[in-house]
């Protein structure tokens, strides 16, 4: 149920301290998984750029299916006890905790078997996490503003990503001698990375756990939620073939998250094995880029409360579809930034709305385990786009050819979206 006095002060603080969590979590999909430690990890642990690629698709390939199986279950358990906290607590800290012991991952192939599994746990808990995280939103703040919030939520995750980015690369990469005796030879000022990471997202997270309002507790024993969650995901699932808006929403969401996810996981893998980028100029774009994915977030909140969730998701995917295949034809640094940059301003749109959209049509009763099934979606087919990417590149010895399939995916989401998706019902 949403929260009676909107207009509280407290939910006020409630509303601010829940984006401060995007602000957060978001160091660790923009510097781990895209930007720096994914580019490290291909071109200083790996024995080569195309193998580092493939063992990288693999491995969010694995860590996507544990993220499918696992969400829909807890998020039916979260709401038969009705607390979300105590789970968001859980796996914010082991995100936290694995993203730091990245910093063992040293420049060597011998490590490149402990980094993958340190990344695959860490990405596991960070996605797991999200379920409770985008549950609370509705609580805090009403149906017709849900847009707006959600978006300053992706907004401000941008920023704190880029903020993370821009300490790491003027503190550690860029100096010289890096801070704290870091051995650049052993790739110390890089490997610094994870306990950043790891750090960041441990403070900022503290204000939700401090300001933001739990559903109350139904006071049930761990192994009784389990129980009747498991036994409600099962309605739950049987209900949502009858809901046939949530289900085609949920199916278009499976194909164009998926062709997000591995444009993520993969652009700044692409921008150095393709362009020749070095680290430094890969974070310097990244920079620019969330720079560009934060306003576009912010400011389609606006457009998604006026227009609707749906109509903000096809702008959006459109828009990444229309940028996506340019940027997979040219051949130099300049056009990589020219096509390359508007990008970012489609992106948080997406996912901001889309999460917008599920809040509106989940029952508020079912509404974390709504969000599993939702990050179900997400994940289900997640091992498809990377390993289907880090197949091709490996059979054609191409990037641009295992980017492509991005594209395809998007596409797919989108018909789907526009032909089977209402805005309610």
């Amino acid at each position: 149920m949403t929260h009676p006095d909107l207009d509280s002060p407290t939910l006020r603080r409630a509303r601010f301290a829940w984006c401060l969590y995007d602000w957060a979590n978001s160091a660790f999909p923009t510097v781990v998984v895209t930007f720096v430690f994914s580019v490290y990890f291909v071109d200083g642990i790996a024995i080569d750029k195309i193998t580092g690629t493939t063992q990288w698709a693999y491995a969010l390939s694995l860590s996507g299916i544990a993220i499918a199986l696992l969400s829909p279950v807890l998020g039916s358990i979260s709401d038969a006890t009705g607390r979300r906290k105590p789970y968001l607590a859980l796996f914010s800290a082991l995100t936290a905790a694995c993203a730091s012991l990245l910093w063992f991952s040293y420049p060597e192939p011998s490590f490149a078997l402990y980094a993958l599994a340190m990344f695959c746990m860490a990405n596991i808990s960070f996605e797991v996490a999200q379920v409770f995280y985008n549950a609370m939103l509705p609580t805090i703040v009403s149906n017709e503003k849900i847009g707006r919030l959600s978006g300053w939520g992706w907004g401000l995750g941008y920023m704190g990503g880029l903020a993370c980015l821009m300490l790491l690369l003027t503190i550690f990469i860029q100096a010289d001698p890096p801070p704290f005796g870091l051995d650049k030879e052993h790739a110390e000022h890089v490997r610094v990375t994870g306990p950043l990471v790891g750090a960041w997202f441990s403070v900022f997270c503290l204000p939700l756990f401090l300001l933001v309002p739990d559903s109350p507790s139904r006071n049930v024993s761990w192994m009784r939620a389990a129980q009747e969650g498991v036994g409600t995901l099962i309605m739950t699932i049987r209900m949502i073939r009858n809901s046939h808006n949530i289900a085609w929403f949920l199916c278009a969401r499976l194909f164009y998250v998926d062709g997000m996810n591995t444009m993520f996981a993969f652009g700044a893998i692409y921008a150095i094995g393709t362009f020749g980028m070095s680290t430094e100029e890969v974070i310097i774009f990244a920079i620019a880029m969330n720079v560009a994915a934060g306003i576009g977030a912010a400011s389609f909140g606006w457009i998604d409360d006026y227009l609707g969730s749906k109509r903000t998701v096809v702008i959006s995917v459109t828009g990444l579809i229309c940028l996506g295949i340019p940027l997979l034809l040219v051949e130099t640094k300049l056009w990589f930034w020219v096509v390359g940059l508007p990008l970012g301003l489609f992106m948080g749109p997406a996912q901001a709305s889309s999460r917008s959209l599920m809040s509106r049509l989940a029952p508020a009763e079912v509404r974390a385990e709504m969000f599993g099934l939702y990050a179900f979606s997400g994940r289900a087919t997640a091992y498809v786009g990377p390993f289907v990417l880090g197949t091709l590149t490996w059979m054609f010895d191409s990037q641009r050819v295992g980017m492509a399939t991005i594209i395809v995916f998007l596409g797919i989401g989108l018909l789907i979206l526009l032909a089977k998706v209402q805005e309610s019902g």
